[in-house]
């Protein structure tokens, strides 16, 4: 048996696995964003979940929906997880994922519900802190419902948004809130992946006012499956576009296997 044939074989192989991958396990796109330390990759996985890579690191955002979504891509440096519903902290997926060298920052209230095999590599960070670390930084923002309620779904102060510093930008993740006074004052933010499904969190016009305020230069918008199916995100862009074409608005399709 020929070198030349042993090659193609096993080409053959890999491609017939990458295949079976996307096809048990389908992921938009990967976009690019050019940053002072190079390219910055931002790989849409499902709902509120998202990997970044750039600046030799790999982030892993609310890691949701089966280990399987995640097939191929690097193991991550950090993982941000934002509250305790299961579309945010979900224990199974975490289990499926190389977690090894992963630092988990998580608010308190996350905390306290993750195995105990990940309490050493467990950072919390309470609404308005901040975490230097491995060459990037995060804080934490306010994330919740309007108006406040200690019953609500989303009570202030227990969940986290994140602005993440990384490769010279400013990446901010809003998790489940809705247009808060802490999102509007958002200042110099590069990037934003901000929510809008109901009745969990706002609707497109109250996230278009939101980020009509803080202006980011792109926005995706994500986390936009509610009770009554997928929002109006060509809605949301539009009614960014009208009033300020400076902001790139991004749609990225985070719910590929729905019909």
């Amino acid at each position: 048996m020929n070198a030349t044939f042993l090659l193609t074989a096993a080409l053959t192989a890999l491609a017939v696995q990458a295949q079976a991958q996307t096809a048990a396990t389908p992921r938009a796109a990967a976009d690019q964003i050019t940053t002072p330390t190079g390219s910055l990759t931002v790989q849409p996985i499902t709902h509120g979940s998202v990997v970044l890579t750039g600046s030799g690191k790999t982030i892993y955002v609310d890691p949701y929906g089966g280990a399987e979504a995640y097939a191929g891509l690097a193991a991550p440096d950090v993982v941000l997880i934002t509250d305790i519903h299961g579309d945010h902290l979900d224990p199974k997926t975490l289990a499926g994922l190389s977690l090894g060298k992963a630092l988990l920052v998580v608010p308190s209230a996350v905390a306290a519900k993750l195995p105990a095999e990940y309490k050493a590599r467990v950072r919390v960070l309470r609404n308005g802190q901040r975490l230097d670390t491995l060459g990037l930084g995060i804080t934490a923002i306010p994330m919740y419902n309007l108006p406040e309620a200690a019953d609500a779904m989303h009570p202030k102060g227990r969940g986290n948004g994140y602005v993440l510093h990384l490769g010279g930008k400013n990446v901010y993740f809003s998790g489940d809130t809705e247009d808060t006074a802490e999102m509007r004052a958002l200042k110099n933010i590069d990037v934003a992946f901000v929510c809008m499904n109901l009745p969990y969190t706002m609707d497109t016009q109250q996230a278009a006012q939101a980020v009509l305020a803080f202006k980011p230069g792109i926005v995706y918008p994500y986390h936009y499956r509610g009770q009554n199916g997928l929002s109006d995100v060509e809605g949301f862009k539009k009614a960014v576009r009208a009033a300020n074409q400076k902001i790139d608005v991004r749609l990225r399709n985070w719910y590929p296997a729905a019909k």
